[in-house]
């Protein structure tokens, strides 16, 4: 069984890391530009309700784009992947991006 991480950050960037938020073990942390989001981020592009982050016994946490705007890694589009420490996601083709950080 996995056990909860003691935190997950999620640090928005530039060239350099230039916001971050640390987040204890929570069942849901939402991504978007409506400010009910735990990670609420102003941009055009980024959807009121763009992605949640959930932690799954099973598998940990896991990354779920709920934008039609979506949500890339590496350029591509993803529906829900589980989260792997240091990843880096798109908010859209043009929008902000975020590393996700694992803490154990």
């Amino acid at each position: 069984m996995i056990q909860a991480p003691s935190a997950i950050v999620l640090s928005l960037l530039n060239s350099i890391p230039v916001q971050s938020w640390t987040f204890m073990p929570e069942e849901i942390v939402r991504i978007g530009r409506a400010t009910d989001n735990q990670v609420v981020l102003f941009s055009a592009v980024v959807s009121r309700h763009h992605a949640e982050l959930r932690w799954f016994e099973d598998r940990g946490w896991q990354l779920n784009n709920i934008s039609p705007n979506g949500t890339y890694i590496g350029g591509e589009a993803v529906k829900a992947m589980v989260v792997v420490d240091g990843m880096v996601i798109g908010l859209a083709t043009s929008g902000p991006k975020l590393q996700i950080k694992v803490k154990t």
